[in-house]
């Protein structure tokens, strides 16, 4: 079988404090775009996996039971550690085809907490539509918000990914956990009042990372620009392609560029 694996942006991401497994409390509002990798998985002796050399696929599917190996093949499109979740999403993606498979297949619930065991993202793709993460970021509540608009990714020349660890240091280090609560409950009611493309502009802007590209794709035209998750990739949202892809031209320069959509299911 054969499959998508979408990539993701953060259209908002609110960082709290430590929890007691060592994660973070966290908000923030998952959103599937229409650029990603394809997936195939199908059984064999043992798993294996082509394509594109990659651990979190094989620990996914070693933790779904199954009486055989896979053998699973990776085309990779989005970029690598850049904030989208192209690895979160090519886990969930196999998990769900793996799991199609199976003689006693494991029901949505089963295979939701599964994919929490591999990462935080990770359940989100395996759901329909935008969804607002809570907790450690699995915990999902599907959110009605517009999805006629063009979206804008840029991944600046050069950039690399600090590691995960190393951001959460630093925003720790800033203190900034505090007001958690009262920017949380500022992003529940940013998200309440959405009705249109643009009242996105209202929502918090990436607790985690800055860069000075989301202001440029906001000179560009765009009415809402942040990093993804804890970046590099920066997007700019646009009201048409055309919008989009006139300003990806005037950046280009800057990194790759990659014009899409937003897309409801994998």
């Amino acid at each position: 079988m054969t499959g998508p694996a979408p990539a993701k942006i953060n259209l908002a991401l609110v960082v709290g404090p430590l929890r007691a497994d060592g994660k973070h409390t966290l908000a923030t509002v998952y959103q599937r775009i229409d650029l990603g990798d394809r997936i195939s998985v199908e059984p064999a002796d043992e798993t294996t996996v082509e394509g594109f050399a990659d651990t979190i696929v094989r620990g996914a599917l070693e933790l779904l039971a199954a009486p055989h190996g896979w053998r699973v093949r990776i085309e990779k499109h989005t970029p690598v550690a850049a904030g989208l979740g192209g690895g979160s999403s090519d886990a969930a993606t196999a998990l769900r085809l793996a799991n199609a498979q199976l003689h006693e297949p494991l029901a949505p619930k089963e295979l939701h907490a599964l994919a929490a065991r591999v990462g935080a993202d990770v359940p989100f793709f395996l759901c329909d539509g935008p969804q607002l993460g809570t907790g450690d970021g699995t915990a999902l509540e599907p959110l009605d918000l517009p999805q006629d608009f063009a979206v804008l990714l840029v991944l600046p020349e050069g950039a690399a990914k600090q590691s995960t660890k190393a951001i959460y240091d630093a925003f720790d280090a800033r203190g900034g956990a505090d007001g958690f609560a009262d920017r949380e409950a500022a992003l529940r009611d940013a998200l309440a009042g959405v009705r249109r493309p643009r009242d996105l502009a209202a929502l918090p802007p990436n607790d985690l990372a800055r860069s000075p590209l989301a202001v440029a794709l906001l000179a560009a035209g765009a009415f809402r620009a942040d990093v993804s998750g804890a970046g590099p990739a920066v997007y700019g949202l646009f009201h048409s392609r055309a919008d989009a892809q006139h300003a990806g031209d005037a950046l280009r320069a800057v990194g790759r560029t990659w014009v899409t959509v937003p897309a409801w299911y994998g």
